[in-house]
C-alpha cells in the first residue's frame, strides 16, 4: 500500500469551486486522445452545475486539491425502464496514476449511478487501451460486443 492510498482519497460530487482545476484535466485528456477541447467554463457550469444537470462529475481530492474526475451521462433503456450511465471520462493526474485512485474514482462513480436509482454503468475504451480494458475486466465489467453502426449529424 502506498502513502498515497494510507492518506485517503476524498471522493466527492464536483462543485463550481471545481471548475479551474477540471478544465485542465478535460483538456489533458483531449490532447491524450488527439482530440480538440472547446469546453469552456460557461460550458462546464451549463452542463455540470444547472438544475437538472446534464453530466454528473465525481471528483477524487487529495490534500484538498482535485487529482483526478470521472463524468457521468445518463443512459436509458426505455423498453426495459432500466437506467443507466455511461463513465464517458475517467482521469487522474499522471503522477497520481497506478495508485488506486482510479478504483476509488471508479466507486464514487458507482456510488452516483446508484443514488440516480441506476441499475448499470457502462464505459468505453480505445481497442489500442489493454490496461484500461484489464482494470475494468478485473473490478467485474463485462465486454460487450459492438451491436451494429452508429451515426451521427450536426445539428
Amino acid at each position: 500500500m502506498t502513502m498515497l492510498e494510507c492518506l485517503q482519497i476524498n471522493i466527492r460530487d464536483a462543485n463550481r469551486g471545481d471548475i479551474p482545476a477540471l478544465l485542465l484535466m478535460i483538456k489533458a485528456l483531449a490532447r491524450h486522445h488527439g482530440d480538440d477541447a472547446d469546453v469552456s467554463a460557461q460550458s462546464l457550469t451549463r452542463d455540470a452545475f444547472e438544475d437538472p444537470p446534464w453530466i454528473y462529475i465525481v471528483v477524487a481530492e487529495f490534500e484538498e486539491r482535485i487529482i483526478g474526475y470521472a463524468a457521468l451521462c445518463p443512459l436509458m433503456q426505455l423498453q426495459s425502464s432500466s437506467r443507466g450511465i455511461d463513465m464517458h471520462h475517467l482521469f487522474i493526474e499522471e503522477e497520481h496514476r497506478g495508485r488506486g485512485v482510479g478504483k476509488q474514482l471508479i466507486d464514487g462513480a458507482i456510488s452516483k449511478a446508484r443514488d440516480l436509482n441506476c441499475s448499470y454503468m457502462m464505459v468505453g475504451t480505445s481497442r489500442r487501451n489493454t490496461a484500461a480494458q484489464a482494470v475494468y475486466l478485473s473490478y467485474g465489467f463485462k465486454k460487450r460486443p459492438q451491436s451494429g453502426a452508429k451515426f451521427r449529424i450536426d445539428i
